[in-house]
C-alpha cells in the first residue's frame, strides 16, 4: 500500500461541511445594527405616526373619499376603526418610501461589499458564491417584511390609542371582527412584502453589476419610479400587467368578502416569476465575475 493511500482515505472519509445558519444570523445582525438602516425605519414608521395625529387634530368633515386608480383610500376609515391608520400608511410609503428602503438594503448587498473592499475575503471564508447570493437575499426579503410590519405595528398601535378598534367595514361593505380585521392587515403586510422583495431580487442583480452601492440603490429606484410612471400611462395598457409594480396596490383585495384573487392571484404569480428571472440573472453574473476587491 503506498503512502498517498491513507491520505486518499482518510480525505473520502472526512465529513461535509454542515451548512450552518451563522452566515445569515451575521447578515441580519449587520443590515438590522447599521445606524442608518435605523434612520431609514425611523422614517417609515414616523409616517403612520403623522397620518394619526392630523386625522385625530383635523375637524371631522375633513375625510378622505372613496378609492381611486392609485388603490383605495383608507383615511375616511380612520376615525371608525384605528388599524385604517395602518391601511392608509402602508398605501402612502408604497409609491416611494418602502421601495426606497428596500432598494437601498439590496443595492448593497454585494456592490456595498465589493465598496469596502470585503467581497473578496468573505469569499475566501470560503463562501459559495451561491451561498453568498441566498443570503444575502434572505437578508433582503426579511428586511422587507420588517419594515411592512413596522409601518403597520406603528399605524395599528397610533390609530388605537387614538381612535380605538372595535369592528372593521371592509371594502366591500361587510362588517368582521377585531380579530379578523387584524387578520386583514397581516395578510396585506405579507402581499406587500413579496413584492417588496420582487424589487430586491432586481436590486440584487443590479448590484452584482457595479461596486458603487449607492449607484445600485439609485438605478432600483429609478426602476420602480419608471414602472409606476408606465403604469398610469394609458396607451400601454397592454404592457400593464408585465411591469413589476402593476398589482401592488392590488392588497384590497384582501380586504374584501370573500377575499377577492383578480389582482392578488396573478401580482403573486408575477412577483414570483421576476424573482426568479432576477435571482438567476445575479447568479449568472455574480458566478462569473472575477472579484478584485
Amino acid at each position: 500500500m503506498s503512502a498517498a493511500e491513507p491520505i486518499a482515505g482518510r480525505a473520502s472519509a472526512r465529513p461535509h461541511r454542515r451548512v450552518s445558519p451563522r452566515f445569515f444570523w451575521s447578515e441580519l445582525a449587520l443590515l438590522f445594527g447599521r445606524r442608518r438602516n435605523w434612520a431609514g425605519m425611523a422614517v417609515l414608521s414616523a409616517v403612520p405616526l403623522v397620518i394619526a395625529i392630523s386625522v385625530k387634530l383635523s375637524s371631522p368633515s375633513s375625510g378622505g373619499g372613496g378609492g381611486g386608480e392609485d388603490g383605495p383610500n383608507f383615511f375616511a376609515g380612520i376615525t371608525s376603526n384605528g388599524l385604517f391608520v395602518a391601511l392608509a400608511a402602508l398605501t402612502v410609503e408604497l409609491p416611494l418610501f418602502l421601495p426606497l428602503a428596500v432598494s437601498a438594503i439590496a443595492g448593497d448587498a454585494v456592490a456595498g461589499e465589493a465598496n469596502q473592499g470585503t467581497l473578496r475575503g468573505l469569499l475566501a471564508v470560503p463562501v459559495e458564491r451561491t451561498r453568498l447570493l441566498a443570503v444575502k437575499y434572505a437578508g433582503i426579503v426579511v428586511f422587507a417584511f420588517a419594515c411592512t410590519l413596522l409601518v403597520a405595528v406603528v399605524g395599528s398601535v397610533a390609530g388605537l390609542i387614538l381612535f380605538g378598534g372595535g369592528p372593521m367595514v371592509l371594502l366591500s361593505g361587510v362588517q368582521v371582527g377585531f380579530v379578523e380585521g387584524l387578520g386583514r392587515l397581516l395578510l396585506v403586510c405579507a402581499y406587500l412584502a413579496v413584492c417588496l422583495s420582487t424589487l430586491g431580487a432586481i436590486g440584487l442583480f443590479v448590484s452584482t453589476l457595479t461596486e458603487q452601492p449607492i449607484g445600485a440603490t439609485i438605478a432600483t429606484v429609478i426602476l420602480s419610479l419608471t414602472s409606476q410612471i408606465l403604469n398610469v400611462i394609458p396607451q400601454l395598457n397592454r404592457l400593464h400587467p408585465y411591469l413589476p409594480t402593476h398589482y401592488w396596490t392590488g392588497f384590497g383585495d384582501l380586504l374584501r368578502s370573500p377575499i377577492a384573487t383578480e389582482s392578488v392571484a396573478p401580482g403573486l404569480w408575477l412577483s414570483l416569476a421576476y424573482i426568479a428571472v432576477f435571482l438567476a440573472a445575479a447568479w449568472a453574473r455574480f458566478a462569473g465575475r472575477d472579484v478584485t476587491s
